[in-house]
């Protein structure tokens, strides 16, 4: 320990000593109206060091020294309390008894107990005292230093009185060089206007932002509320721009990491705050027991939901993640990033495409995971319409083969992320998907591994959805495209659709589908409309205009069929759909045929062969009876088992329960989200 620590431990220890002298002499004093009789002066010299040295020893048995003084806190007051208290309760406890042993000299070696209950007050207050003297000095030098490089600072209202609005008006305290200088707190509760919050006054509601901005001289409104929800944000937003303020945010719940609020990541209102729903509870002791310790195979890692469920399954400590993608660029982002993010994590980016058999039976046989979440696909429903062929390899039997070697390797669970458009499908995409679904299905009956699919919409800022696409356009000076003013969606942000799939993934026997509660509905016409003017633009200043639905597409989505009998579940945004899986082999014949036409590249052939599988499929100017050849002989899409794989198990058919209120038929949204 150098001379310099020793010398400030030394004056520490010094200051304490002095402080807790200086609390029993005054003690003393005050007990006898600063005139102590002679046996008092005399008890007082005696007990002196044995007091004080007692107290001392307390405070040492509570950790009190070992705590940095200008970073004491609440946790720090509380330790010197009870360490004060423990000494008040000894020296109480020895003065009671110091009466029967001691009667000769009780007079002169027993404290009073007024002393004593003095002393243990400014104890306290001493000990608490000088700690934060010393942390106030050292925040007023820090305080001085970054306002000398500090921004002018911006006269800003607080939105919103709440624990999230105490966290940012001290964090504003504390950093002046963020540029933000609190003039007062808009709050719709009654109860707290008028009131001081951490030295802020709450002025009054949001509706009178307008005459209340004015007075204060503030240019912009800073929305404090961390789990608002989108049609609070969307009033916040609207009321101040109108009382011509520049709106800001805080990062919203799940954008949050461990609950703290950085104002560092302060930014201006974006679509996904006005789409806002409440935040989602997850049980989160059942996705740790499914995960930690666990080896975790994600496919399509460098996607929008596969890198989010790089990100969420890394909070969860699985012993290994391994990261799977055939796009060279997007693996390597992912895996830094959750090298960065997660330094304790290993993670094994492994490029390689579903498609290929061998290497997916490599990784497989090699890291033996335990937990797979199948989040590869084609999804974008113009370009699979062109080329179908393309669609099938990769969604159907990338799918197809993954599931078949999942079985024979023994992952226990498979996790397959679908899509809406897999309901009633229009288009190559969603038929795709949900042929793949029915595979899925078939094989959870004969196999030890639980497969479970789940089933959702629209993701805001997926690559290829329409929000990127709307802000491109927005920024090229317009128009932006609408494909028809009826069309709607149900919008989900990733991280909340990710949650919802680790906690889907917890449930089930295998077999299900899952399928996530999307939320209101939103017109895409409103949603142009709501990203034109968070762009900074008038509508009258960028143009929308009507290109007509494309190929595949509807104007409004579901989640589920009548037929699929969707039901509640433990968690309330989650449904299952349950069906009577196809047999195996039966379906296994129907995607020999398809996949043959896949690699033939028979685009009609490859659309009435999805027909055959997906009986649902609407297939305009098509018929399903007008091909009919036989089945060709295609054993090479399917290898036989090793040797050494297991007996599989068959599994009854599930029974088909009765249709639930509200979920089937009537649940919609919008396009793909693997």
């Amino acid at each position: 320990m150098s001379t310099r620590v020793t010398a400030l431990r030394g004056l520490q220890i010094g200051i304490d000593l002095c402080v807790l002298s200086a609390a029993l002499w005054l003690g003393y004093l005050i007990r006898f109206d600063w005139a102590p009789p002679s046996n008092m002066w005399r008890s007082l010299l005696v007990l002196w060091p044995y007091v004080v040295g007692l107290e001392y020893a307390l405070l040492l048995a509570h950790g009190v020294p070992r705590y940095v003084w200008r970073y004491v806190g609440l946790r720090e007051v509380v330790r010197i309390l009870l360490a004060c208290g423990a000494a008040t309760v000894l020296l109480s406890g020895l003065r009671a008894s110091a009466g029967l042993w001691l009667r000769e000299l009780s007079g002169h070696v027993v404290l009073p107990y007024g002393v004593i209950a003095i002393n243990c007050t400014l104890s306290f207050l001493g000990i608490a005292g000088v700690r934060t003297v010393r942390r106030l000095l050292s925040e007023k030098s820090k305080a001085d230093s970054r306002r000398q490089r500090a921004r002018v600072a911006v006269p800003t209202l607080l939105v919103g009185a709440g624990q999230s609005g105490v966290q940012v008006a001290k964090e504003i305290e504390t950093r002046p060089e963020l540029g933000i200088a609190a003039v007062g707190f808009l709050d719709d509760d009654p109860a707290k206007r008028g009131t001081l919050v951490h030295g802020i006054p709450v002025l009054g509601s949001i509706e009178a932002v307008s005459l209340i901005a004015p007075g204060l001289g503030a240019k912009q409104a800073l929305i404090t509320v961390s789990n608002a929800e989108g049609e609070t944000v969307r009033r916040i937003s609207e009321l101040c721009s109108g009382a011509g303020l520049e709106v800001k945010i805080i990062p919203g719940l799940y954008e949050l990491v461990g609950g703290q609020i950085n104002l560092s990541r302060i930014r201006d209102v974006a679509i996904e705050d006005l789409l806002r729903r409440d935040p989602v509870a997850l049980d989160s002791e059942a996705i740790a027991a499914s995960i930690q310790g666990r080896t975790v195979m994600i496919t399509g890692a460098g996607g929008s939901i596969g890198s989010e469920l790089c990100r969420q399954v890394s909070q969860f400590a699985p012993r290994c993640l391994l990261l799977v993608e055939r796009a060279e660029p997007a693996l390597f982002e992912i895996h830094r990033e959750i090298a960065r993010s997660f330094p304790d994590q290993r993670s094994v980016p492994c490029i390689a495409d579903i498609g290929d058999r061998a290497r997916m039976s490599q990784l497989l046989a090699e890291f033996q995971p335990e937990v797979l979440f199948h989040a590869a696909a084609h999804k974008h429903v113009p370009l699979m319409e062109e080329q179908p062929c393309e669609a099938v390899k990769n969604n159907v039997q990338g799918t197809r083969q993954l599931a078949d070697l999942a079985d024979e390797h023994r992952v226990q669970t498979f996790v397959m992320i679908s899509t809406d458009k897999a309901v009633r499908p229009t288009s190559v995409m969603g038929a795709t998907k949900r042929a793949a679904e029915i595979y899925v299905q078939s094989r959870a009956r004969l196999s030890r591994t639980r497969f479970v699919t789940v089933r959702f919409g629209n993701v805001l800022g997926s690559a290829g959805s329409v929000v990127p696409i709307f802000k491109k356009q927005i920024a090229a000076g317009g128009p932006v495209t609408v494909t028809h003013p009826d069309m709607e969606r149900y919008f989900m942000t990733i991280p909340e659709a990710t949650q919802l799939v680790l906690q889907a993934g917890t449930m089930g026997a295998g077999g299900e589908i899952f399928i996530l509660d999307m939320g209101k509905p939103v017109k895409i016409v409103d949603l142009a409309r709501d990203l034109i003017r968070l762009s900074g633009f008038a509508e009258d200043e960028i143009r929308i205009e009507f290109c007509g639905v494309r190929p595949g597409e509807k104007l409004f989505e579901e989640l589920s069929t009548e037929e699929e009998a969707a039901d509640t579940t433990r968690h309330p945004k989650i449904f299952v759909g349950r069906t009577s899986a196809e047999a195996l082999e039966d379906i296994e014949q129907r995607m020999d045929r398809l996949v043959h036409a896949a690699l033939d590249g028979a685009s009609t052939r490859v659309k009435l062969e999805l027909r055959r599988i997906v009986t649902d499929y609407r297939l305009p100017g098509l018929e399903a009876s007008a091909l009919s050849e036989p089945v060709p002989n295609s054993d090479f899409l399917r290898p036989e088992p090793a040797a050494n794989s297991t007996t599989r198990l068959s599994r009854p058919p599930k029974s088909v329960r009765p249709a639930a209120h509200g979920v089937a038929g009537a649940v919609r949204s919008g396009s793909a989200a693997s």
